[in-house]
C-alpha cells in the first residue's frame, strides 16, 4: 500500500513538473516561426527580384537572322536568335572560346555563331 501512494505522490509530482518545465518549449516555437517568418519573407523578395531580372531580360527582345549564302538563292528562312543567346554568344567569345565550342554550347549552327558575331561587329 505504501508503494502505492509513493507512485501516486511522485505522478502527481512529475505531473505539476511537466507544466513548469514545458514552457521553454514555448519559446522554441516562437523562434522557428519568427524564422520562418523571415525565410518566406527573403524567398519572396527573392522572388521578385527574379521577376525583375527576367523582365529586364525580356525587353528589346529582337531577332538576328543568319544570311544565306551569296550563290545560293532559297526561301529557307533562318529561325531568330533570342537576345540572352546572343549575350551568351558574346560572352563565351570574350572568354576565348571557339565558335565550334560556342555553337555546341548555345544549340546553333557555326554560320549561326559567326552571323550572331558579325552582327554585333566582334567579327569581320
Amino acid at each position: 500500500m505504501d508503494l502505492a501512494i509513493i507512485l501516486l505522490i511522485i505522478g502527481l509530482i512529475s505531473t505539476l513538473a511537466s507544466f513548469f518545465v514545458g514552457n521553454s518549449s514555448s519559446k522554441h516555437a516562437e523562434e522557428i516561426e519568427k524564422i520562418s517568418i523571415s525565410l518566406h519573407q527573403e524567398t519572396h523578395n527573392l522572388k521578385k527580384r527574379l521577376k525583375v531580372v527576367e523582365e529586364e531580360l525580356m525587353i528589346g527582345v529582337g531577332h538576328l537572322s543568319t544570311p544565306l549564302p551569296k550563290n545560293k538563292k532559297t526561301t529557307i528562312k533562318a529561325k531568330p536568335v533570342h537576345d540572352i543567346i546572343v549575350n551568351q554568344i558574346l560572352s563565351l567569345h570574350e572568354q576565348g572560346y571557339s565558335t565550334a565550342d560556342i555553337a555546341k554550347r548555345s544549340s546553333l549552327s557555326t554560320n549561326e555563331v559567326l552571323a550572331v558575331l558579325r552582327s554585333k561587329g566582334v567579327m569581320a
